[in-house]
């Protein structure tokens, strides 16, 4: 948790800047962020409200989700400028902004052949008929007439955007996108004026940004994203992506350049770093490429999520600009909180990339597991509103559900009391955070304790609660957060079940968490058996973990892979994490119980053809299979009368977005 005592000013990070004669308050730049907020391809209130949002909490530029600028997009789910028959939603939306002191900066991008769904994408364009290296999606080449035509009609759509308040655009050639692929040479295979070498490949880019100029004037911001290193061999890696940055920055046309990693390929994963990695993962790379940016100035990109993280590298010089995508999710009022000493306050993003996950798998508009109130007209710097009718509120688990309930219920002045089992404030999130990748899973309840204290919650912790408590509490009001049980797996015997031999995934982890056993020193010589029906990333951390303290970890699911409930920005992670230690997956089977197990021997046995994989040296085994909600108070407590409201895993077992998403619902409902 931050020190609340923190009253940093962050000099350099709120030091002003200027971009094409335009002033930034700040160095805060919001990164390019698809909210799926525009399903009908016009401006709505939730996009607009979504990047208000973000400039009323100190933002100085913020960057648009990819906007339709070319007809080809014309069935996608953007505000599609292309058409310029939207002049006042894109007026409004750039008024709501720009009036707010924060440039809007409009973005340009296609994803070319790349794809994040199963399936091949027939319609997909892009530099050479190459497959795309997740989907095997090949692109229909372009003709050098086509890609004249592209840029004709992107200029065209800037020069609208300019017309309607916009300050500028960003052309996104990073990421695996289009502009990316006729960059790389792993891509780009052309013998034509848009191939061949390095001023082939760079002149896509190159002449839409003359013609960006052209259409738009030098007042007009020209942002360039740029790959740093792609991670792909044969493509972009960083002496390839000096070569491109000196090449494109030369002419001294556009206003700045901000560095990305990963690709569509197995390094999609760099695309937005997760926890399971360090901070600022691209910083030093992006401090080389600065000198290939011939003075251009350098946008930081890349899980900076601190305000002294970036404060940092500003004073530095390691680059101009800070570049802030998922932070700004979590909490729109990060700068101005940072500036006014109040770090401590800040949501703090995860890195968990749940946001990636609902608007790429999920197909919702984005959401974040420290923030239930993305794009909401209260957002920033949210407090909840004084109750006109007090009550006597009991919160029944301190997980994040019931702390997030908590928290909110007693900040619009009901006296609320928080009771839990555990002594630790945080339900499962406490033993996730003390595994691999977990660290910055206490920020949620880090906050939320911050903000119960200050609103005045009680707490009765250390001991399990009954229906005769609560009673004898005289609440008007319950809320149930008390978690989830897993599902005992079919082939576990009742009896073995009931008297304990084998238990589930999350009280295994208590338990070795509990006798210190991680951080023992010493190599069980067993094997540890996962059996896995769950496939959320709290299964493989636990994988991890168990991995560095016996000498074989197994995980046996009865699917056809592992990590499936996983978005896939993190599920490659996790593959490649069990392939490097050596983790083996059985896939297609299930344990067989018998008297064998006893003595340290179990089959594992393939679902369709019954061939057996024996594991004769069991040093431990557990399952994680879905939950079912734990709510034995449930029906006592309506039969005494009590309005009671279920939230996270005791309403609907799900993930920890549901658990804040539900617990924060019922602080505003009770």
């Amino acid at each position: 948790m931050r020190d609340k005592a923190d009253n940093s000013d962050f000099a350099a990070l709120f030091t002003p800047f200027c971009l094409a004669g335009k002033t930034l308050r700040n160095r805060i730049t919001h990164a390019s962020i698809t909210t799926l907020s525009t399903p009908e391809g016009r401006v709505t209130d939730r996009e607009v409200l979504y990047h208000a949002n973000r400039a009323a909490g100190g933002v100085a530029l913020s960057v648009t989700e990819p906007l339709g600028m070319m007809r080809h997009q014309a069935r996608m789910p953007r505000i599609q400028v292309w058409r310029q028959d939207d002049f006042d939603g894109l007026k409004r939306f750039a008024g709501a902004v720009e009036s707010q002191d924060c440039r809007l900066i409009g973005q340009i991008q296609d994803a070319g052949r790349g794809r994040h769904f199963p399936g091949r994408n027939p319609e997909a364009i892009g530099a050479s008929a190459l497959p795309d290296d997740l989907s095997w999606t090949v692109p229909r080449p372009l003709a050098s007439v086509e890609i004249s035509e592209l840029i004709e009609q992107i200029a065209e759509s800037a020069s609208h955007l300019k017309d309607c308040g916009f300050s500028g655009v960003e052309i996104s050639a990073g990421h695996g996108h289009l502009f990316h692929q006729f960059l790389s040479p792993h891509a780009n295979r052309r013998e034509d004026e848009y191939g061949g070498d390095w001023n082939g490949r760079t002149r896509f880019v190159a002449e839409l940004v003359v013609a960006l100029r052209a259409a738009c004037g030098v007042d007009f911001i020209v942002g360039l994203k740029l790959p740093c290193d792609d991670g792909v061999d044969g493509s972009i890696r960083p002496s390839e992506a000096a070569i491109i940055a000196d090449r494109l920055t030369v002419p001294r046309n556009v206003d700045y350049v901000c560095f990305a990693g990963g690709s569509h390929a197995r390094t999609l994963e760099m695309h937005t770093p997760d926890r399971h990695g360090p901070t600022m993962p691209y910083m030093d790379v992006i401090k080389q490429l600065q000198r290939n940016a011939n003075g251009v100035p350098v946008m930081a990109l890349g899980r900076i999520t601190d305000p002294a993280e970036a404060d940092g590298i500003l004073a530095r010089d390691d680059a101009q600009l800070i570049s802030l995508g998922r932070p700004l999710i979590a909490d729109p009022a990060w700068p101005k909180k940072a500036q006014s000493g109040r770090s401590w306050d800040i949501r703090y993003c995860l890195s968990c990339n749940t946001c990636w996950g609902t608007i790429v798998t999920q197909q919702v508009p984005i959401a974040c597991v420290n923030n239930p109130r993305v794009a909401l007209p209260d957002e920033t710097d949210f407090w909840p509103k004084p109750t006109d009718t007090p009550k006597r509120v009991a919160v029944v688990g301190a997980g994040i559900a019931g702390m997030e309930a908590a928290w909110v219920a007693a900040a619009r002045g009901h006296d609320v009391t928080v009771f839990g089992a555990s002594a630790d404030i945080g339900g499962k999130a406490w033993w996730r955070e003390k595994l691999p990748g977990g660290e910055t899973v206490s920020s949620i309840y880090d906050y939320q304790t911050v903000a119960a204290e200050r609103a005045g919650v009680k707490f009765i912790l250390g001991r399990e609660v009954t229906c005769g408590d609560l009673i004898e509490h005289r609440s008007d009001s319950v809320i149930l957060a008390t978690g989830s049980i897993m599902i005992r797996p079919d082939w576990l015997p009742d009896d073995v079940y009931a008297e304990g031999w084998v238990v589930d995934l999350r009280t295994s982890m208590t338990e070795v968490l509990r006798h210190n056993g991680l951080q023992s020193g010493n190599v069980d010589p067993g094997t540890v058996v996962i059996y896995d029906t769950d496939h959320t990333e709290g299964v493989y951390a636990a994988a991890e973990a168990l991995k560095a303290r016996f000498a074989r970890t197994v995980i046996v699911t009865p699917r056809d892979t592992i990590a499936t409930d996983v978005p896939m920005v993190n599920r490659q992670g996790i593959l490649r994490r069990m392939a490097e230690q050596h983790i083996e997956v059985v896939h297609l089977a299930e344990p067989i119980w018998n008297d064998s197990v006893a003595d340290g021997k179990l089959d594992l046995v393939n679902i369709y053809n019954g061939d057996v994989k024996p594991v004769d040296d069991l040093a431990m085994l557990t399952y994680a299979s879905p939950r079912e909600p734990n709510d034995a108070l449930l029906y006592p407590l309506q039969q005494a009368g009590y309005s009671v409201i279920s939230v996270g895993d005791a309403r609907a077992p799900q993930e920890m977005l549901y658990a804040t998403a539900s617990g924060h619902e019922a602080g505003n409902a009770v």
